[in-house]
């Protein structure tokens, strides 16, 4: 049976911070909605973009939630390709921890909110793709913190749920482990913070990417 280690993406393996928010914000200019601030933005980051949408505006149609995540799937690929934008950086420790836990024998995968399109630009953007042996997205599965990307995980790699761990920065990824149910490994330097990261069931808040390995024994050996 093998041990699996599940990232989330953004705000938790790569700072993409700047380039969501600010992505929202002129999303929600070019639409005529009332501005947002950066915490609200942060909030909702982890969901799958309708339901981040539909969060973020309770009193809008369906419609206006598929609208509006279309209008800044448009606005994060200008400001990517035709703006140049360099990709998002990688949180220190990252590739050494990565390689850490492949060489103790765990296998790892990615679960995040974002779609196939842009987890794999990330993935080839910082050559970390051969890492992973499993890789699920918003494309192919229900919302976080629904627990259908870690069941999949799991059954793609040959594990099982007590031999799994979820790592991720929001409240949404620990929430998603504990309906899985799995481990779950909260990390501070992403969008949601400690105490909100506990009171979705982490059983670990890490402070350092370097944490993570000594928290993945405790929980799975």
């Amino acid at each position: 049976m093998n041990k699996l280690v599940i990232f989330d993406c953004d705000g938790t393996l790569v700072d993409s911070q700047h380039m969501i928010v600010g992505t929202m914000h002129e999303t929600f200019e070019e639409l005529g909605l009332p501005v947002l601030t950066d915490a609200e933005v942060r909030a909702i980051v982890g969901l799958s973009l309708v339901e981040a949408m539909a969060a973020l505006l309770p009193e809008a149609e369906r419609a206006f939630h598929e609208l509006a995540t279309e209008k800044y799937k448009a606005n994060f690929y200008k400001r990517r390709v035709e703006q140049a934008a360099g990709p998002d950086p990688l949180y220190p420790g990252t590739l050494e921890v990565l390689e850490s836990l492949n060489a103790d024998g765990y296998v790892l995968g990615v679960a995040t909110g974002n779609s196939v399109r842009g987890l794999e630009r990330v993935l080839k953007e910082h050559s970390i793709g051969h890492h992973f042996v499993t890789l699920q997205t918003a494309d192919g599965h229900p919302s976080k913190p629904h627990p259908s990307m870690i069941h999949t995980a799991i059954a793609e790699a040959g594990s099982h749920a007590d031999q799994t761990v979820m790592i991720g920065d929001t409240s949404f990824d620990m929430m998603m482990a504990r309906n899985a149910p799995c481990g779950g490994i909260g990390v501070d330097w992403g969008y949601h913070h400690t105490d909100e990261l506990t009171g979705a069931g982490a059983a670990h808040v890490a402070t350092s990417f370097y944490d993570i390995p000594k928290a993945v024994k405790a929980l799975i050996g």
